[in-house]
Parts: structure tokens; C-alpha cells; sequence
């Protein structure tokens, strides 16, 4: 959670790169001047959503965006911890190094594995009947053994 994103920045710090964490500790109302003050000499912005809503995206990146209205700052959404999975630090190093580099997508999943997702999709599309897809994911992924019988 938090207390890794900051012991990693601390390290990459240490190391000699040019690298902050914000944390939002009042949501509402939306801290906008505060965290405006913040960012504008940043040049790039990653925020690290644990969810994502449909039709809107990361609802802390939105309102971050607002707050990074009129700033000349690349913005990036990056879901990290679907499903209570651990936010390790060597993903965040690779994560923030490759928006560092520039590579890094405007919306990304951290750690993701889209074999899994890509095969659930292709079982989806080839399937008319409804079924148990996370008991289906979970077996790709070996987390459950297949039932015999």
C-alpha cells in the first residue's frame, strides 16, 4: 500500500532520482489547491488507483486531473492491487521507470496477467452459457486444481 509506494520513492531517492510520493489524506472535500501546489513543477504524474470505475476510470485520477488543470504534466492511471494482490516494490521501481522513460500508457494495470484475461475473454466469446469465469481464471492461473468428475 502506501507505506511501499514510499519506502520505494525513499529508495529511488537515496539513489539520486528525481522522484516525490504524494499521499491524499482528505478526500472530501478534494484537497484541488493543495495538491495543484504539489504538482506544478512535476513532470510527470502517476497515480496509483486500487479501483476503477467503469465509464470514468480512476476516481482519484480524475479528480487529480482537475487538479492539474492548465499544467503542462503527463498524467498516467495505473490500477495496482485488484483483488487484494500485494504492490510490491520491484513493480513499482519497473513502473516508475518506465513512465520516467516515457513509455509508460495513459491507463495501465500493474501486474496484471492478460493471458488470463485474454483466455476468460476468448471463453466468453466462444461460450453461449453463463459459467463460473473467477472459478474458470483461477484454474488458469493454478490457483485450483480442475474438478474431475
Amino acid at each position: 500500500g502506501a507505506g511501499t509506494i514510499k519506502d520505494t520513492v525513499d529508495e529511488m531517492r537515496a539513489a539520486g532520482e528525481k522522484i516525490g510520493v504524494l499521499g491524499i489524506t482528505s478526500y472530501r472535500p478534494f484537497p484541488i489547491d493543495s495538491v495543484r501546489a504539489a504538482l506544478q513543477n512535476a513532470q510527470r504524474v502517476v497515480v496509483l488507483e486500487k479501483s476503477l470505475a467503469v465509464g470514468i476510470g480512476g476516481i482519484l485520477s480524475t479528480d487529480v486531473r482537475m487538479a492539474m488543470s492548465g499544467l503542462q504534466l503527463h498524467g498516467h492511471t495505473v490500477v495496482a492491487g485488484l483483488g487484494g494482490r500485494a504492490i510490491t516494490r520491484k513493480s513499482l521501481r519497473a513502473l516508475f521507470a518506465k513512465a520516467a522513460r516515457g513509455e509508460l500508457e495513459h491507463l495501465t494495470f500493474l501486474d496484471l496477467d492478460w493471458n488470463v484475461v485474454n483466455k476468460q475473454l476468448e471463453r466468453e466469446r466462444t461460450t453461449r452459457r453463463s459459467g463460473p469465469a473467477a472459478e474458470s481464471m483461477l484454474r488458469d492461473v493454478g490457483v485450483i486444481a480442475a474438478r474431475i468428475g
